[in-house]
């Protein structure tokens, strides 16, 4: 008969050296609470420093541990890494977090919806090859990326997001097999409706909604974020779905 009380229930986050992308706003400014609470290490980015270094203050954490940078852009992802490695001296954890919104394909210029896709496709996969690199060189590492439930519910309006989504959950499902062999564990969050500035909806009415458990908190997804991080090494989480318990999907 197995245990019924396994040594390691959960592993520490003490000192595991974390990149987080999209750091300043939503899900992400939320995980960086959650993390730096946890006593990670963290270097994390965005576009606007200036909600980035809020975000840090907010969370107790150096400023100088926010990096301004744009993923869709090779250089600006360069100095992310430059500076994981100057200030951490080796990675982990990435939480690939950052993303934007995107208008229909019919309603949305040549320009926007290819940025869209270069930040929350192509620019996730870039700061995942990165990390890979320096996780092979600490002898393993986790990967989490922040998918989203509309790459499956794929409603009207959604076409380029879910599009960009669907395209990160292939992703991630096929790197696991690509190096689990690594020690590098890779697994997808797919959150339903947050309370977020991606919202199409003022403050108030997010509130509202969260308050009939028709949206979630930003918290919820960072507390489901740090759960993956500390399971054990014997368990590997390839594909966890959140949703408020009143979601109405269309």
């Amino acid at each position: 008969m197995m245990s019924e009380n396994p040594s390691v229930i959960e592993e520490s986050l003490t000192g595991k050296r974390v990149l987080l992308t999209g750091g300043s706003t939503g899900i992400g400014r939320a995980t960086l609470a959650v993390l730096a609470r946890a006593g990670a290490r963290i270097v994390t980015c965005a576009r606007h420093m200036d909600e980035l270094r809020e975000a840090l203050e907010h969370s107790s954490l150096d400023p100088t541990l926010g990096v301004e940078a744009d993923i869709s852009r090779p250089d600006d992802i360069a100095r992310i890494f430059a500076a994981v490695d100057e200030r951490l001296g080796g990675l982990d954890v990435l939480i690939g977090n950052a993303a934007i919104g995107a208008r229909p394909l019919t309603e949305a210029a040549d320009q926007e919806w290819r940025y869209a896709v270069e930040t929350n496709l192509l620019g996730t996969i870039a700061c995942t090859r990165g990390a890979l690199s320096r996780m092979e060189a600490a002898g393993g590492g986790q990967v989490v990326l922040v998918s989203s439930i509309s790459a499956e519910i794929l409603s009207a309006g959604e076409s380029v997001y879910a599009a960009t989504k669907g395209g990160l959950n292939a992703f991630g499902l096929a790197l696991r097999k690509e190096v689990s062999d690594r020690n590098i564990r890779v697994s997808l969050i797919e959150p339903g409706s947050v309370g977020t500035d991606m919202q199409n909806m003022p403050p108030e009415e997010q509130r509202a909604a969260i308050g009939r458990h028709a949206m979630l908190f930003a918290e919820d997804i960072a507390e489901a974020i740090r759960w993956i991080l500390t399971r054990p090494s014997r368990a590997d989480v390839h594909m966890l779905r959140i949703e408020p318990t009143k979601e109405k999907l269309t």
